[in-house]
Formats: structure tokens, C-alpha cells, sequence
């Protein structure tokens, strides 16, 4: 075929096995991952297809085969830095084990449709990180092969997987080193009511501050992010607590820019600040902060683990993996 003839009508498998002197089952192998072809044979294919100008339609031989290597990934929250850096993980394991991801950004009343829309694509699996589908959309998922895993939620959905980070242990690790570091009076920031991960961290927080034998202070507030964490820097003034356990980075870095803004004319006393997550901005020079490492590599791992496992045994009990956290010290607490 000439290159005239190859620039006016669409380039094909045959074409290249063809050009490369191969079988179209060859080329078919040599982009297939993981499929058994000599290299000798891929060099030949692949030095055709560039030729050729030929580039493998994925959704297509999704639709042949009823199944893709597509894996939804649900998330809502992107201002977030913490959750930017969980998708990172998340398409990183995906494609070291052949998948290919696709996000789709949501919010709460949007996200059962957009969620709903994946059955058309034939994808592999969902992993979700906002909120948890309905649970009559997880059956229909389930009745179609296409399993779900929910990260960092609490709904218990028969079928459906959960990977969920070891907020108990968050909890307690930040209530002894502010307890520990001399904090006498400690109190944790966050939106409960909105968040499966606040709520778990602040109850075991609390606990442990009451069994080391210190009462620790509320401070509630409607969201866990930035703003409202620089508007709540001023819950802390006129109190005396000392130290506070902000149930996330993100809203760690917006009390400590608050309280700076404060303490120009103010002149507040120190307080101790623990976050969780360890985004990048917590090790920035502005803030230093002392933070709970919620590692999202293995946790991507242990929710690829999970899905991978039910695409081969669909009918096994729904399953829950805890991430470990650990404590990552610096100038806050």
C-alpha cells in the first residue's frame, strides 16, 4: 500500500501484518499485553504499525470482546490536593498491571448517574473514592460482572469490597503526641457529619484523650478543606487549647494560615497541629506540619488486589482491607 493510499482510508491490522510479513493473530498478540510473541516478530509489527501510522482502537476491541481493560475511577473533591495525589497512585497501579484508567469527576448528586454510565463502556471494574453508590446501582453492577471497590467508605454493601486506611489507629497516634508533647488541653477539627474518615478519626481521638485521662475539645466545621479551615482558626481564639488534631492536611494548612494571619496583631500563644494524609504542601517550608502518612501506593495496591480477585470469583463475601498509617514528625507537633 502506498503512502497515498495509506493517508486516504484508515490503516488496519491486516495492513500491518501484511507490511510486516506476519500473521494478523501476530499483531494481535504483539499488542496485547502480557500475550507471548518472539521479539523478533514484535520489532517487526511494531516498525510496520509506526510505518503505517497505525494505533490500536481499544474501545473497539472492548465491544468485541464485552469487556475492556478500562477501570473506572470515581472521585470527587479535586481541590484537594490529597485526593489529586491518590488518583496519581491509582493510575499508576492500573497501568503497571495492564489496565487503563478512566476518571470521571463527580459530586454528590450527580454521582449514581455518572457512576451508572460506566456499563456502557464495558469496563473491567469501578474504583470508587467519593461517596458509595447506591446500593441497588452496586447490584446492577455485580449482575453485570463489573465489580465495585469503595475506598476510605463505610457503607456495607454485599458484593462490593472496601479498602479503608487504619483511621482508629490516626486517631490514637495523634491524641498521645499532642497529649505526649505537653498539650494540656487538645481538641480535633472536622466535619463529621460529612465524612466517613473524619468521623472515625475524631471518635478515636477522643477516646484515646479521655483514656490518657485529658477531656479534648470539638471543633466542629461544614467541610474539610482550605477555606474552611482558615475561617476556623478563629474557633481557637480566646481558648486555651494547645493543641489541635485537624482530621486532614488540607485543613491543617488553612488553620495554620489563619492563625498566622491572627497572631500579626494578636499575638497567640503556640499550638501544636497534627493533620493526616502527608499531601506535598505539608512538608512545605510555610507549614512543616506533623502529619499521619496515609500511604496511597499501597493502598491502590490492596484496592487493585480486591478488584482483580472478584473479577475472577464475582460470588465471594464483600471484604474489607485496612491501609496502616504512621506518624511523619516535623516543626507543628
Amino acid at each position: 500500500m502506498s503512502d497515498t493510499e495509506n493517508r486516504s482510508r484508515k490503516v488496519t491490522s491486516f495492513d500491518v501484518a501484511r507490511r510486516a510479513g506476519v500473521s494478523r493473530a501476530a499483531v494481535s498478540r504483539t499488542f496485547t499485553p502480557n500475550a507471548s510473541v518472539s521479539a523478533e516478530t514484535r520489532a517487526k509489527v511494531h516498525e510496520a504499525a509506526k510505518h503505517l501510522g497505525y494505533r490500536v482502537n481499544y474501545l473497539a476491541r472492548s465491544l468485541t470482546n464485552q469487556r475492556s481493560d478500562f477501570v473506572g475511577v470515581v472521585a470527587a473533591g479535586l481541590d484537594n490536593p490529597f485526593r489529586n495525589l491518590q488518583i496519581e497512585q491509582i493510575s499508576r497501579a492500573l497501568l503497571a498491571r495492564n489496565f487503563r484508567p478512566v476518571l470521571l469527576p463527580t459530586d454528590t448528586e450527580d454521582q449514581a448517574e455518572v457512576i451508572a454510565q460506566l456499563l456502557h463502556y464495558a469496563v473491567s471494574g469501578v474504583l470508587v473514592t467519593s461517596d458509595a453508590p447506591p446500593t441497588s446501582l452496586c447490584e446492577e453492577f455485580a449482575d453485570n460482572g463489573v465489580p465495585i471497590v469503595l475506598i476510605n467508605k463505610g457503607d456495607d454493601i454485599p458484593l462490593v469490597d472496601r479498602v479503608v486506611s487504619d483511621d482508629k489507629a490516626a486517631g490514637q497516634i495523634a491524641a498521645m503526641q499532642l497529649i505526649d508533647g505537653g498539650a494540656k488541653r487538645p481538641a480535633v477539627m472536622g466535619a463529621a457529619g460529612v465524612s466517613y474518615t473524619a468521623r472515625r478519626r475524631m471518635e478515636a481521638f477522643l477516646a484515646r484523650c479521655k483514656a490518657m485521662g485529658v477531656v479534648a475539645d470539638v471543633l466542629p466545621i461544614e467541610r474539610n478543606d482550605y477555606a474552611h479551615g482558615f475561617d476556623g482558626a478563629e474557633k481557637l481564639d480566646g481558648t486555651n487549647i494547645d493543641g489541635l488534631f485537624c482530621i486532614n492536611d488540607y485543613l491543617a494548612c488553612g488553620v495554620i494560615d489563619g492563625l498566622a494571619r491572627q497572631r500579626k496583631s494578636r499575638g497567640a500563644p503556640p499550638l501544636r497541629i497534627i493533620g493526616h494524609d502527608n499531601i506535598p504542601q505539608a512538608g512545605w517550608g510555610a507549614y512543616e506540619l506533623t502529619t499521619i502518612l496515609q500511604p496511597c501506593d499501597i493502598q491502590a495496591e490492596q484496592a487493585i488486589d480486591l478488584l482483580t480477585s472478584r473479577m475472577a470469583d464475582p460470588t465471594m463475601t464483600a471484604r474489607v482491607e485496612f491501609t496502616p498509617v504512621s506518624l511523619i514528625k516535623r516543626q507543628t507537633a
